[in-house]
């Protein structure tokens, strides 16, 4: 029977079904997403078991779920604050010594 497991050096220590990198969150992801659990076990070669052992983990572990989604939103945050979107984003050194034309530029409404 499958086992949900967690250990460090594995997807961060997320909750996964044993053997696989494959995360409980995923397997949720997927079925409210739209997906059914059969089209999972075909996609992810897993077993129908190990698809509703994944499922069961995450309805009776709400609070660790619901903080490992907050984790994430707050990771994913972190990241869009640090993203460069455009030159503006830049270190002065690296930012182009022209601003580029625009989509609505002409050369002929350049000149």
């Amino acid at each position: 029977m499958a086992e949900i497991v967690s250990t460090p050096e594995v997807l961060g220590g997320k909750p996964r079904i044993e053997g696989r990198r494959i995360s409980v969150l995923h397997v949720v992801d997927q079925v409210q997403s739209g997906r059914t659990p059969e089209e999972i076990t075909t996609q992810f070669d897993l077993t129908l078991g190990e698809v509703h052992t994944a499922l069961a983990y995450y309805h009776e572990h709400p609070e660790e779920m619901r903080e490992l989604r907050e984790e994430i939103a707050e990771r994913v945050r972190e990241h869009r604050e640090k993203a460069i979107t455009g030159p503006e984003d830049l270190p002065a050194d690296l930012r182009p010594d022209e601003e580029p034309l625009s989509s609505h530029d002409t050369p002929e409404s350049v000149w």
